[in-house]
């Protein structure tokens, strides 16, 4: 399996071209914008093969790979990265053992089989700056959690890191927003809380939640996947079919946006500048616009296809299809859509680079302004 990424690079935590003299200075690499997918290379380990990365977690200055075939251990890439052993203020060492990890941009979290670690990445220490031991999980109580969610919570952002979860919830995986969250239940069930102030609850209203509630709009259709974005909500059932909800200004729901489509047209009449004529603006009722979808809607994102797997960026959102393509929508002007420009979208478009180099996209994360994909060949694929 191989990973690639695009979109925002400014501290190369997508690819890096040549050495930053200090990584204290706050130097940056040189490319700050990859417009197109690239592959993004594997550390070496101990000894001294390359470590195929299993899954990539990312922030917004930062990308943690997690290798967890052989000799298990995360390395970072981006802001801070100085050398090869040591990753952003933490050793690599510290890592090994590790079963699942995950990056923000104060704290690394590492999950090992009776222990979870939380490290500073501001700072060069030997101990973790917090830590909380862990039971053993029997295997009667369902496949290994996943970050954030740990067992009978999920740890968070920012202090107090572990916080507690009813365990009727049945908790299966939670994903965290800006300052919201959205969790699947082992049930099939979707249960969001937090802020609501751009509709990403799904509720129906823009009010926000303290506690665990359920989506209503979802109620009785079973979902088998949650994402979120810093203020959009989008979930997977078990049919195939996305839902999304909450922010659209920059069409990361994969919506009509207004402000998106004016820029566009902006944009068009600034080419056609001089021409015998030009579009005029849509008079109110030509065209729905939405800014805030407050309840989730069904969105089509390719004919005949069912979504295996979705992820969100602040303002953008990557889904893999079950036939290995890659769509991509929203804001786009890092190149976080991976279509070689510069360019937002409010409907989702494939991403035809992998299909032209005959590759199959089995997962996709985002960063906050970046997207990282990982493939395998067609002929793998169908074997």
């Amino acid at each position: 399996m191989r990973w690639f990424g695009f979109g925002f690079n400014a501290f190369g935590q997508i690819r890096v071209r040549g050495r930053a003299t200090s990584a204290a200075s706050g130097d940056v690499a040189a490319e700050v914008k990859v417009i197109g997918p690239t592959e993004v290379t594997g550390h070496e380990g101990r000894s001294g093969r390359r470590l195929k990365t299993c899954r990539i977690k990312a922030s917004w200055s930062r990308r943690a790979s997690l290798h967890l075939n052989g000799d298990s251990c995360v390395c970072l890439a981006g802001f801070g990265a100085a050398t090869s052993d040591e990753s952003c203020g933490v050793s690599v060492v510290v890592s090994r053992g590790c079963t699942d990890a995950s990056i923000g941009e104060l704290h690394l979290t590492l999950v090992f089989p009776d222990r979870i670690e939380s490290w500073d990445l501001q700072k060069k220490e030997e101990t973790p700056s917090w830590s909380m031991e862990l039971e053993p999980q029997s295997e009667s109580s369902g496949p290994p959690l996943n970050l954030p969610l740990v067992t009978g919570g999920y740890i968070a952002t920012k202090p107090p890191f572990y916080r507690s979860l009813s365990p009727h919830l049945k908790a299966k995986s939670l994903a965290l927003g800006a300052e919201h969250a959205i969790l699947l239940c082992a049930t099939g069930a979707v249960y969001t809380w937090g802020l609501g102030s751009h509709g990403q609850l799904g509720h129906g209203g823009l009010t926000s939640e303290e506690e665990p509630r359920a989506v209503e709009a979802l109620w009785g259709m079973t979902m088998s996947s949650v994402a979120t974005g810093g203020w959009h909500s989008v979930c997977i059932s078990d049919g195939g079919d996305l839902y999304v909800w909450g922010w659209n200004e920059s069409g990361q729901l994969g919506l009509p946006s207004r402000g998106l489509r004016k820029a566009l047209q902006q944009q068009s009449s600034q080419q056609a500048a001089g021409a015998a004529c030009q579009v005029a603006d849509s008079s109110p009722g030509e065209e729905v616009f939405i800014s805030i979808q407050a309840f989730p809607a069904l969105l089509d994102v390719a004919p005949s296809c069912e979504i295996r797997t979705v992820s969100c960026g602040s303002r953008h959102t990557a889904a893999v299809t079950t036939t290995g393509d890659l769509y991509t929508w929203g804001w786009g002007e890092y190149g976080q859509l991976g279509h070689q420009k510069l360019i937002s979208s409010d409907e989702p478009k494939c991403v035809e680079f992998f299909r032209e180099q005959q590759l199959h996209v089995v997962d996709v994360t985002c960063g906050t302004w970046n997207t990282f994909a990982a493939v395998i060949a067609e002929e793998v694929a169908s074997s």
